[in-house]
């Protein structure tokens, strides 16, 4: 099984198979990307046939991660009793597909990306619920040997009403957790629209990472087709001794090929 697979410098490259080559069939868009030499990230497990994507594994694909759980929350008691149980159920497929990281979100989200239950005001009690919550995560993920993945959100633009979006709050969350099974995915795009002072953003979140996802602003495409100088943040990671996954999650502006080696591009490090 090639585990190199997606090898460029420090770095290991993804790319998220939902959102490229999106007219053909999922199992194509996997060969696609395998060709091109990234592992592959997928969502809901729930909506795959993980028997295909079996034998895609048995071909050379490596995959990278996946949605962790299929619904729940982290405050509410009956959300949390949900979430607790899709993301066991989650494991052994991750397990079968050799993933390892298990992403999850603040809220459970609807097919638009929007809170199954939103939510305007965050209390300290709920701060205090989604932590205890996220450590018995960590523990589930102890227990059966994988990364469970906290991803920060936009609210302004793509996921309004979910609570705990911002990657500070993320950032938060998994340090007081502390934990080597619960990590963050701290998502760039989402960071810039949101946040910004990006290079600052993952140097302070560095200790806590278990990927970074990428796409620009504005338009969630490729890396070069918007404002964020992506090379400069290359350069920042590989000289603040980062060596993990960067995963596009992004829309192609144009040709999907040549996205993906734009991708390879930005996150080429010379020297």
């Amino acid at each position: 099984m090639p585990q190199h697979r997606g090898s460029q410098g420090p770095f290991t490259l993804a790319v998220c198979s939902e959102m490229v080559f999106t007219d053909l069939p999922i199992t194509e868009r996997i060969r696609r990307l395998t060709a091109l030499d990234v592992q592959v990230e997928i969502w809901d497990w729930t909506r795959h046939d993980i028997e295909a994507l079996v034998a895609l594994r048995d071909e050379g694909a490596v995959f990278s991660s996946m949605t962790g759980y299929v619904r729940g929350g982290l405050v509410d008691p009956v959300a949390v009793a949900d979430l607790l149980a899709t993301a066991e159920e989650s494991i052994p497929v991750a397990q079968r597909l050799g993933i390892p990281r298990l992403n999850l979100h603040g809220t459970g989200l609807d097919g638009e990306g929007l809170p199954v239950v939103p939510v305007q005001e965050v209390t300290g009690a709920m701060w205090l619920a989604a932590r205890d919550t996220l450590a018995r995560v960590a523990e589930l993920g102890e227990r059966h040997g994988v990364q469970f993945v906290l991803e920060n959100l936009n609210l302004a633009v793509d996921h309004p009403g979910v609570p705990f979006a911002r990657a500070e709050d993320c950032l938060a969350l998994v340090a007081a957790v502390d934990s080597p099974h619960l990590r963050m995915m701290l998502d760039l795009y989402h960071a810039q629209i949101g946040e910004g002072n990006l290079i600052e953003l993952c140097r302070r979140a560095l200790p806590y990472l278990g990927e970074i996802q990428v796409a620009d602003v504005p338009g969630r495409c490729e890396p070069g087709s918007g404002e964020i100088a992506y090379p400069a943040i290359a350069r920042a990671l590989a000289a603040m001794g980062y060596t993990g996954t960067i995963g596009m999650e992004a829309f192609a502006s144009g040709d999907p090929t040549a996205a993906v080696r734009a991708f390879r591009e930005a996150f080429t490090v010379d020297g």
